[in-house]
């Protein structure tokens, strides 16, 4: 089993608090190093929060794996705290990926980013931008909040979105005067405003949430979430991608993942699962991380 080593990553005079996982096997080694995995988390989740499990299985397949938590949430630095920006969200990433061509032993032209639900719309943003990428994951994506609102939209009794809107309001406004943020729960039950609110989203959080994780973020995305349309830079990747999508996914629209994914010429897998059932202990952990290892050791072989 892998043991990770604290680093930490300069962005914009904050700092990225990550964990270095090095690989178990060599046989992914050429003259410049190993492959390396950089992986961050969904919305408003850390990297205590089940990253751990996905990054000890891609170890023991020959890559190192750099997790990291966004600045503003757990050790990483930023004010104010649970703000959740997806432009500095996808700066982060860039930020870790340039760190990881440093690291020693890592090959600098095989770093693959991966993402999970809200950062696997991020990935494909990051990949886009940089023409180094060699590959990409992403697992559960969430990528046209277009598309996450729409379907909120038929699913949600018309006072959540009044609720949800009042709370986004007051907490921009807060953010204008310079205030603490006002705070919408992450996940809550079915009907109440939260970021996810499916049946089951409660559940499954807490059983893979870590002790850094909080119950929060900064409402303020609300009233911008649906211009955020990572689907948008699918056609520009140049890399080799993997999207998994949970047919039955209730936080995540497959549909627009699918979509990204004919853009993007990716690799597709299919799981007849919902959006929490691919983490570490869930019922399609073991098949998803499983299938991200062969499509990376086929991707990045020497």
């Amino acid at each position: 089993m892998s043991t990770a080593t604290t680093v930490v990553v300069a962005v914009q005079g904050d700092t990225i608090d990550a964990r270095h996982h090095r690989a178990e096997i060599d046989d992914l080694r050429n003259a410049s190093g190993v492959p390396c995995v950089v992986m961050a988390h969904g919305i408003g989740a850390t990297q205590d929060s089940g990253l751990e499990g996905f990054a000890q299985v891609l170890a023991a397949g020959g890559l190192d794996v750099v997790t990291f938590d966004y600045r503003h949430f757990a050790a990483s630095s930023g004010e104010p705290r649970q703000l959740v920006s997806p432009r500095l969200q996808v700066d982060d990433y860039l930020a870790v990926v340039r760190h990881a061509r440093t690291l020693e032993g890592v090959d600098p032209d095989r770093i693959v980013v991966w993402g999970v639900s809200f950062s696997g719309g991020h990935v494909l943003r990051v990949s886009a931008q940089d023409s180094r990428i060699a590959g990409v994951v992403a697992l559960t994506p969430a990528v046209d909040g277009a598309a996450v609102v729409a379907s909120m939209l038929r699913t949600q009794p018309g006072s959540y979105f009044t609720r949800l809107i009042a709370l986004a309001v007051r907490d921009a406004v807060a953010g204008w005067r310079g205030r603490v943020p006002v705070m919408a729960p992450i996940v809550a039950e079915v009907g109440e405003p939260a970021a996810l609110n499916s049946a089951g989203a409660v559940e499954g959080m807490l059983a893979t949430a870590g002790p850094t994780w909080r119950n929060e973020f900064a409402a303020r995305l609300f009233l911008t979430v649906a211009a955020y349309r990572p689907i948008t830079s699918a056609r520009h990747i140049q890399c080799p991608v993997l999207v998994q999508i949970g047919d039955r996914d209730r936080s995540a629209p497959p549909a627009p993942a699918a979509r990204a994914a004919i853009v993007s010429g990716a690799t597709v897998h299919h799981y007849p699962c919902d959006h929490f059932d691919v983490y570490p202990g869930a019922a399609w952990h073991e098949r998803v991380v499983r299938d991200q290892v062969r499509f990376l050791r086929r991707t990045l072989a020497v």
